[in-house]
């Protein structure tokens, strides 16, 4: 297929929160970064700088969004939002931890962890649901710019749904791919759907460890032994 007709995708977690640390579910509630997240997000930022991006599209919630004017910024880039791009509605889940759901409602809470496709949280969406919107979505946004570059930065349930349908995954499928936070995922976008190309380079965070304390004289160290990414939505 000439290549005036493939949407390149870079697809982007946000940074760290403080409820990615916790494993508390955010869902649809606006959650900002936390330090690292903001540090994360420089780094991805100046990761993709020389990208040739051509648009950058964000989930609105502000983990997400904070994310992508970092991403943008470095790229000479305004960020557009899409409510398309929001991880899925969790309802009553929201702000509660992995530990909560379990000990609150354990039947609910069997059914979210077996991937039950037509299971959604009192108030939240099924799995099924939140998968159509997100590959509309990016479906929608991706289709606009054929033989360009684009950013879609979101939540680890999107970028989880665009691993399904570009690896021809089902939604009912063990999760065996990471979702880390600032993870640079790459994929082909043509009217035939989309082609996995790369997913979940770090590189721009191996190595380095942003330090809480620094006065901005420097802004990392090498990473501790063990330290690792938050899955958490």
């Amino acid at each position: 297929m000439p290549q005036s007709q493939l949407t390149r995708i870079v697809a982007v977690r946000h940074g760290e929160t403080a409820w990615n640390v916790d494993t508390r579910i955010q869902g649809q509630l606006d959650i900002g970064l936390n330090d690292k997240g903001r540090w994360q997000a420089g780094r991805v930022a100046q990761a993709l700088s020389g990208e040739g991006l051509d648009v950058v599209y964000a989930s609105d919630l502000a983990r997400a969004h904070d994310t992508a004017l970092a991403i943008g910024a470095a790229a000479g880039l305004a960020v557009r939002t899409d409510r398309g791009l929001r991880e899925r509605a969790f309802g009553r889940f929201e702000g509660q931890t992995w530990a909560d759901i379990e000990t609150h409602w354990p039947a609910e809470s069997a059914r979210w962890r077996a991937r039950d496709v037509d299971f959604g949280p009192e108030g939240g969406e099924t799995l099924r649901a939140f998968y159509a919107r997100v590959v509309d979505t990016a479906e929608r946004l991706a289709s606009r710019h054929p033989g360009q570059v684009i950013a879609l930065v979101a939540h680890g349930g999107v970028m989880d749904c665009l691993y399904r349908a570009a690896a021809r995954v089902g939604l009912d499928a063990p999760r065996t791919w990471q979702l880390g936070n600032t993870a640079v995922n790459r994929l082909l976008y043509t009217p035939e759907g989309f082609t996995l190309v790369g997913w979940s380079d770090t590189s721009h965070l191996d190595g380095l460890q942003h330090d809480e304390f620094s006065d901005g004289a420097r802004d990392s160290q090498p990473a501790a032994a063990g330290d690792k990414v938050g899955h958490a939505a």
